[in-house]
């Protein structure tokens, strides 16, 4: 393991008129021995700082050296060592970020916090941000407003983070930044407006690391900052940093890697070879289409079930909080328990005058809605529904991820029964029943120790990209030897998105562990 950052213990002799090598000099010419010849380079604008801390020091003590990809740069001298050199690997979510303070020591987790991006007031989604970058506010652009909302965010984080370990922001050494492409442009401040038009062209794909102060973060002034790189406008560096703590890419057998959030990203390979793809199939599953839907959080419905006989339901939230709402595996499970127990059809539609569904189905203006929790057990007041418009919101992207799953395997000529294993990954990997998502025909029908639970992969590879020098070779290698398919613009994905739309799918032979209904 070799860190991002690393400490060398210094003891030299002091300058006299027999010796009369710069400081920084003679601190460099220890350094190199442990640098294996490699002459360090000193940041211009901590020449004085780094001086006066190994001269204050009595040259010895402790030189701080940033392992960059371009040589090694000497940065800062201690005269005791620290308890915890520290790093900060951040989640760029596009809802919330999500962030750990890591011990560049020992390789230790100190702290994890998370915030909403502030970004929410200008678009709950990516696509409204890019439109809004481009607008004029007074004597600001859109893009400098997203720019200082992010910004905030994360300097809310390392405060409330450092503060925990009775640390100061200033002391946090590295950054490293994982998420999808256009939050990366957002962090930049990069002009978004070609990454949602035709061919889709970022502005950077694998931006250099570069210091802290360049982007007037309020972390220690020559903190080196890590961007994980994308492979394209809807394929981020969050899916890179998935690849890398999954280890998909060291697999010997061809594995897969799902990644549902504001799109579905896929990854399909081995340590052979490695081809990915992206689809908008993310927003409903986050709740973030259901009316009554929420992120996962403290109240969200994560699990449910319906008793098939008497169309009772057990539930359960986030937190044992009273329920205000659902989360996108909520949603999953109360479907296909709908669907079990016959109240909708294998369109996804309410079928009326069930005797499970007496006092449950209310008529609303644009349809039915079913009352998953009563109002006098909510924490609003309101009654939890879920309507005919948020099934019908639910198939679409349960029939865009089946779809992207059965393309990207088909252009390979794998089949889904040949995966060794299946990671599921993000928020909707960690609280996902992969047997309701197989009932709903979202995912293929396979045995259930097939899928793995990964939680938060993107924080995860960011963590190890701060820790590990192999990991960040392993970064480097699959960007170079991954093959990317534009979804936009593939007939076969559209094809194979019509035959979805059903529970679980049109040819139920793919699905057999599922009961079939039959036409109603």
């Amino acid at each position: 393991m070799q860190s991002l950052v690393k400490l060398y213990p210094i003891e030299t002799r002091e300058p006299s008129l027999g010796d009369n090598t710069g400081d920084l000099d003679r601190l460099k010419k220890v350094l190199v021995g442990y640098l294996q010849g490699r002459n360090p380079v000193v940041p211009f604008h901590r020449i004085a700082p780094l001086a006066e801390a190994f001269r204050q020091s009595g040259f010895k003590g402790f030189a701080v050296v940033i392992h960059h990809p371009g040589g090694p740069q000497l940065v800062d001298f201690f005269a005791q060592a620290p308890e915890a050199l520290v790093g900060m690997a951040l989640d760029l979510g596009t809802t919330h970020l999500e962030a750990s303070l890591v011990d560049l020591l020992s390789g230790k987790i100190l702290e994890r916090a998370a915030v909403e991006n502030g970004q929410l007031e200008f678009g709950a989604d990516i696509l409204a941000r890019i439109h809004f970058a481009a607008t004029k506010v007074g004597r600001q652009t859109g893009l400098d407003l997203l720019h200082e909302r992010v910004m905030d965010s994360i300097h809310t984080l390392a405060l409330e983070l450092a503060e925990r370990v009775r640390l100061k922001p200033v002391q946090i050494m590295a950054l490293c930044v994982s998420g999808n492409t256009t939050m990366a442009h957002f962090f930049l401040k990069q002009n978004p407006y070609h990454l949602c038009r035709e061919p889709y062209i970022p502005v950077v794909n694998s931006p250099d690391p570069f210091s802290a102060s360049d982007l007037g973060l309020d972390l220690h002034p020559a903190a080196i900052v890590w961007v994980m790189p994308s492979i394209g406008s809807y394929f981020g560096g969050d899916l890179i940093s998935g690849i890398v703590a999954s280890g998909l890419d060291q697999e010997e057998e061809t594995c897969m890697l799902i990644d549902v959030g504001t799109n579905a990203e896929v990854v399909v390979g081995n340590r052979d070879w490695l081809i990915a793809c992206a689809g908008a199939a993310g927003p409903a599953l986050e709740g973030g289409v259901a009316r009554m839907g929420m992120r996962a959080g403290p109240g969200a419905i994560e699990h449910c079930s319906i008793d098939p006989e008497s169309g009772k339901i057990d539930y359960q939230t986030i937190g044992g909080a009273p329920a205000r709402g659902i989360c996108g595996s909520g949603v999953i499970d109360l479907v296909a328990g709908l669907y079990l127990a016959r109240i909708i059809d294998i369109r996804g539609k309410f079928k009326a005058n069930q005797p499970q569904t007496e006092g449950r189905l209310l008529e609303q203006k644009d349809g039915l809605a079913y009352v998953v929790v009563p109002a006098e057990e909510t924490d609003l007041g309101e009654p939890v529904l879920l309507s005919q418009v948020d099934i019908d919101a639910l198939m679409r992207s349960k029939a865009a991820m089946y779809s992207i799953l059965a393309t990207i395997t088909n252009q390979v000529g794998v089949s889904f029964h040949d995966l060794h294993r299946i990671y599921v990954a993000g928020a909707f990997g960690k609280h996902i029943s992969p047997r309701q998502a197989i009932v709903l025909g979202m995912l293929p029908d396979l045995p259930l120790e097939v899928y793995t639970q990964l939680g938060n992969s993107s924080l995860a590879g960011a963590e190890l990209m701060l820790t590990d020098e192999t990991v960040r070779k392993r970064c480097r290698d699959v960007v170079c030897r991954i093959t990317y398919i534009e979804l936009n613009v593939n007939q076969e994905f559209m094809i194979r998105f019509s035959g979805s739309r059903f529970i679980p799918h049109t040819d139920h032979t793919l699905f057999p562990s599922v009961p079939f209904q039959g036409e109603s």
